[in-house]
């Protein structure tokens, strides 16, 4: 069972008014929601749920996990964004994971999955970045990827090529989701692309709040 070491803290961010006749106390799916977030898998999460008496699926906890819709926190006010995006597979698949990072807090602005990668699918993220936060102030954080640049002048946003330094914040963070699926191969496994990305953005929730 791995080391949860964030588990302490407000959980304010966990939203439960999608409950209505779940047959667990409120403070259990919560508890459940925070355990599976912060390391432990679906089946360590059950075992530790019996403790209290609760017996339920690894899949009753994951759909609170999806009903509960979590979304990261918006109106941030960032002077630089790490920008970059890696390879997440979804079965036999490989999708895009794009994410924007505050490297100064370390926290998640914006996380989206893509079945591909192009200038076009670039622009559609800093869109919604934009829309979600005020950012175009910021300046960016980027390798060499010449669509992530392009994109990024094509909506006449500042950008900086940075190979370490601050831009290693979104790196971090692919490195943690990666490890985070390590148990079940670094893949997701019987799911749709959207429950997959749910999944992401609990996690970006998680990750904000624990930081």
């Amino acid at each position: 069972m791995p080391k949860i070491d964030r588990l302490s803290g407000r959980s304010d961010w966990v939203d439960l008014s999608f409950v209505e006749r779940e047959r667990t106390p409120c403070r259990l799916m919560e508890l459940g929601i925070r355990l599976h977030l912060a390391g432990l898998s679906l089946s360590n999460t059950v075992r530790e749920l019996e403790k209290f008496g609760v017996d339920r699926s690894r899949k009753a906890v994951y759909d609170w996990i999806q009903k509960a819709d979590l979304q990261p926190a918006t109106d941030a006010d960032p002077n630089h964004v790490a920008l970059d995006e890696t390879v997440i597979r979804i079965n036999d698949h490989q999708y895009w994971l794009y994410a924007a990072v505050d490297p100064e807090t370390n926290r998640i602005l914006h996380i989206r999955l893509f079945s591909t990668t192009t200038t076009a699918l670039t622009e559609r993220f800093l869109r919604e970045l934009i829309e979600k936060h005020d950012v175009e102030n910021a300046v960016f954080l980027v390798d060499g990827a010449q669509h992530l640049q392009t994109a990024l002048r094509r909506r006449g946003l500042r950008f900086r090529y940075e190979k370490h330094g601050n831009r290693n914040a979104v790196e971090r963070i692919f490195r943690e989701i990666k490890r985070r699926t390590t148990s079940f191969s670094n893949c997701f496994s019987h799911v749709r692309p959207s429950t997959a990305e749910s999944w992401l953005q609990a996690f970006a929730v998680w990750q904000n709040a624990t930081n």
